[in-house]
Formats: C-alpha cells, sequence, structure tokens
C-alpha cells in the first residue's frame, strides 16, 4: 500500500464530522451509558469496508465474509458500525448483511471518547430501507449463530461453546500470552 493511499485512508477514517449535522436530533437509541456517547440516526448506504477502502469488491459484500460499513449520506464519512444492538460483544455485520449495497436509515449509538480515542464506532440499534416505515432490531447476531450451530455440545453462552473460540483459546491462552502465562496466572492467584 503506498504512503499516499495510507494517508488518505486514516484522514477518511479520523475526519472530524460536519459540524453543523446534529444527528442526535430525531434518533430513538437507547443509551448505554458509554464514555462519550452521542446518539445518532442518519441516512447511509451500506458497503463492505474493504471494497470501498481499496476496490477489491465480490459480490454481495463478501457473502458474510467482510466487515460491513455505512456510507453516511449527509457528509460522504464512512462510519464503522463495529457492534449491533445486543448486549453481548457481537458485530453489526450479520444485522447489515441483507442490506448490502441498500440505501437505510441507522439509528444508535456513536462511542468513544474525543480525548482518548482518533475514531468513534457506531452501535446500529435498529435500521430500515429508505423509504419504509418499520425499523428492525439490530439483533440477529445469536440467532444467526444458533441456526449455523445447532449440534454443539455444551451449555452456557455461545462464546463458552463456539469452536473458534475454543481453537484460539487453546493456542493463545485465555489472555492471548500462551497457554503457559495462563497457568503461571492461575497458579500465582489461586495456587493451584
Amino acid at each position: 500500500m503506498s504512503m499516499r493511499l495510507l494517508a488518505f485512508l486514516v484522514a477518511l477514517i479520523i475526519a472530524p464530522p460536519v459540524i453543523a449535522q446534529d444527528f442526535a436530533a430525531e434518533s430513538r437509541a437507547k443509551s448505554w451509558n458509554l464514555l462519550g456517547e452521542e446518539k445518532a440516526r442518519f441516512a447511509a448506504r451500506v458497503v463492505d469496508i474493504l471494497c470501498e477502502l481499496t476496490g477489491d469488491c465480490p459480490a454481495n459484500c463478501g457473502g458474510g465474509t467482510r466487515q460491513l460499513g455505512l456510507l453516511r449520506k449527509a457528509d460522504g464519512k464512512l462510519v464503522l458500525p463495529l457492534k449491533n444492538g445486543q448486549p453481548l460483544f457481537t458485530g453489526a455485520a450479520t444485522d447489515l448483511a441483507p442490506y448490502c449495497g441498500a440505501e437505510v436509515e441507522v439509528d444508535g449509538l456513536l462511542v468513544g471518547d474525543d480525548d482518548m480515542t482518533p475514531v468513534k464506532f457506531y452501535q446500529v440499534q435498529l435500521i430500515r430501507r429508505a423509504g419504509e416505515s418499520e425499523w428492525h432490531k439490530a439483533n440477529r447476531w445469536t440467532r444467526e449463530w444458533a441456526k449455523a450451530n445447532p449440534d454443539l455440545p455444551g451449555k452456557g453462552p455461545w462464546f463458552r461453546r463456539d469452536p473458534r473460540i475454543k481453537a484460539r483459546i487453546a493456542a493463545s491462552g485465555y489472555l492471548g500470552l500462551g497457554p503457559e502465562a495462563d497457568k503461571a496466572l492461575i497458579e500465582e492467584l489461586f495456587g493451584e
């Protein structure tokens, strides 16, 4: 990647929002009392972020293999929707996928502190196609996961049973420092 392209991409993501825009005015988003949280309702086009930034554009926004974004209509900014409306730590791509390439209206929270983070991410809570009156909650992730993994053994939340997470923990440990580091910490903390 050329330095010029990299500089453009950084400027695109970090660029401050247009001051004249008040995206909170008609928002029905529910507050989560997060640091730097702002309600934000706006019109956008659902895009494949990698396609927007590099021109690598597979059909159907990558068919569930890509992170999706919102190209905001009011100012052309690429908004990063990294969270859906569920209390779990799940992404928004599953909720945005049916709208690939479509004009939508979203309602949610921009999250991040201006002094601590260079860019805010978006938590989409509600979504609807442009021109529609009915809103849809952005909460599809766990249902879609359960459909894709109906026969996984065990009980408890999805992340305790997901084979991808189990493989990552086996390779990197719970702390990401390796199983030996986990073992040493457990022994230090609990004498086991």
